[in-house]
């Protein structure tokens, strides 16, 4: 019985023993990403926790045995694991491939307004826009008294003085200001519907379009339609509605 008893214990600790015989070994790797030698690759054997970095040549050596898992990683590559082979450990120096890491960009919506040098950060205040009436006042110039002193250094431009002169500058002044009017009047039907005029306001359908020309003729409200908060602009236009109706009653 003890004898039985021996021989199971010896079959039980055998493969221990004999596990424990086997040592590690240097495994000599060679390290390459697009078939060029990487400098600089840490290496760690994760079941004895030996570690190495790649030198010039893309290669290591570090102690492992069969079965033993080494990883690779270095920045902007991607981690990779490998099982070491028992061919591995037959070979004089392994070759193992690495590959650059793939960076995820987070998801980007473009609307229909698009990019623009401010959005993309180019400039910090946004740049000046033109309408067609403005630019006609740009190329035409809008003389000013202090250009006279240019006059003495002959720089002084002669278009802005000749189109004060003839009352040009002063019909594209004109123009600018039935311009800025258009603009909002299309901003505001833009923003409101013809319900809104006649339910909310109480404007008769009739006079949705002379109460937009109305409104637009306020400087306040000019200055509110500028800032774009529709909060501030339905207060005013409550306001300037029931102006605009007594204004009305008293017609009729």
């Amino acid at each position: 019985m003890i004898r039985k008893i021996l021989i199971i214990f010896l079959f039980l600790i055998c493969p221990n023993i004999f596990g424990q015989a086997i040592v590690n070994k240097p495994l000599r790797v060679k390290i390459t990403i697009d078939s060029i030698s990487a400098n600089g690759i840490n290496v760690v054997n994760l079941n004895n926790n030996e570690t190495a970095v790649s030198n010039s040549n893309g290669e290591f050596s570090i102690l492992g045995k069969a079965n033993d898992v080494l990883m690779f990683s270095a920045l902007n590559l991607e981690t990779y694991k490998r099982i070491v082979g028992p061919h591995d450990m037959e070979t004089d120096i392994v070759t193992i491939e690495m590959y650059p890491a793939v960076t995820k960009l987070k998801e980007v919506v473009v609307n229909s307004k698009g990019f623009n040098v401010l959005s993309l950060g180019i400039v910090t205040k946004a740049p000046v826009t033109y309408t067609t009436a403005e630019r006609r006042l740009q190329t035409a110039g809008d003389f000013k008294p202090i250009m006279l002193l240019s006059m003495i250094g002959g720089g002084m431009p002669l278009d802005p003085l000749i189109n004060k002169i003839n009352g040009r500058t002063k019909r594209l002044k004109k123009l600018i200001v039935v311009e800025k009017k258009e603009f909002n009047i299309k901003f505001l039907s833009e923003l409101y519907d013809n319900e809104f005029f006649i339910n909310t306001l109480r404007i008769p359908n009739s006079n949705v379009a002379g109460f937009k020309y109305y409104i637009v003729e306020n400087e306040n409200f000019k200055k509110v339609l500028d800032n774009k908060n529709k909060v501030q602009i339905s207060f005013y236009m409550t306001e300037l509605a029931e102006e605009f109706k007594i204004l009305l009653n008293s017609k009729n």
